[in-house]
């Protein structure tokens, strides 16, 4: 005879669920596997909670063996949103019945959560709140103050915490209801929305923060410069080297799928070949 005692995951379980995928989603991390590893290790106490023999528990888990990967803030909701399909399916289980959650159903539930989520992720996070945060510290480390960097570390933790602990728990409260929100309608003028503000923030940062100039310059016999070249591309269109700089990084990246890390090794090339040529001036004095 199945049980009919309904099973209710412990607040316990599900703080350890959250804090297992907040501090190892990107365990074992891999170009194979991506987050899965970490989803595995999140799921593992809501399985071990919900299923009372080591079968049902190995068969739950190899749901979670599914390749996994978005943005780890926001997609804890993902996380959250499959604890509760988890936990309807295990009383599906425990009563014998043969309902509408099952391994399918997770799996294409996370498969279509990915990308939306890391659409809006990206956007809402990487692209707006990390350099508006970075902006602020850029500012407060003026002169060479700590101030900055401490106050990066301490409001980008406390706000990436508490954030995805709010996102791991709404997730798992609404349960299946959030696909809806996420990937329809609705959830396509959010991720609009954001993008356009995140690329107004990203595009504000830049222009605040970064500086590209030329000290070219010809001279004629007597050493008088009769042509320098910042000024010229100042009176035509001013932070034009900068601009250009910036599409040209945004272009390797996104168009040529070349890593930040290359990236910035091209520009370290650059600068040292610019200077070589006198097209640029680090302003070093010995």
């Amino acid at each position: 005879m199945a049980n009919t005692e309904k099973k209710v995951l412990s607040r316990k379980t599900l703080n350890r669920s959250f804090h297992h995928w907040f501090y190892g989603h990107l365990t074992a991390f891999s170009q194979e596997h991506m987050q899965t590893f970490g989803y595995l290790t999140s799921m593992l106490p809501i399985v071990e909670e919900l299923y009372d023999n080591k079968e049902d528990q190995e068969k739950a888990m190899k749901t979670y063996t599914a390749f996994f990967n978005t943005e780890p803030q926001l997609g804890t909701i993902i996380v959250g949103i499959t604890a509760s399909l988890e936990e309807a399916r295990a009383n599906q289980v425990n009563s014998g019945s043969d309902g509408d959650v099952d391994d399918t159903t997770i799996n294409g539930l996370r498969a279509g959560l990915m990308g939306p989520i890391a659409g809006i992720g990206d956007s809402l996070v990487v692209g707006t709140l990390i350099p508006v945060i970075l902006g602020i510290a850029l500012g407060m480390s003026d002169g060479g103050s700590p101030l900055g960097a401490i106050f990066y570390i301490i409001v980008w933790n406390l706000l990436g915490y508490f954030g995805m602990r709010f996102a791991y728990f709404k997730g798992y409260e609404l349960g299946d209801k959030a696909v809806g929100i996420l990937i329809g309608a609705q959830g396509k003028a959010v991720r609009k929305a954001i993008a356009t503000v995140g690329g107004m923030v990203v595009g504000g940062v830049a222009a605040t923060w970064v500086t590209v100039k030329t000290s070219f310059r010809l001279t004629n016999s007597s050493g008088k410069a009769y042509l320098v070249l910042q000024d010229k591309l100042d009176s035509v269109y001013p932070g034009l080297l900068t601009a250009a700089f910036i599409v040209a990084c945004w272009w390797l990246m996104a168009k040529k799928n070349i890593s930040p890390i290359k990236v910035m090794l091209i520009l370290v090339v650059v600068a040292l070949i610019g200077v070589l040529l006198g097209f640029f001036n680090p302003g070093l004095t010995y």
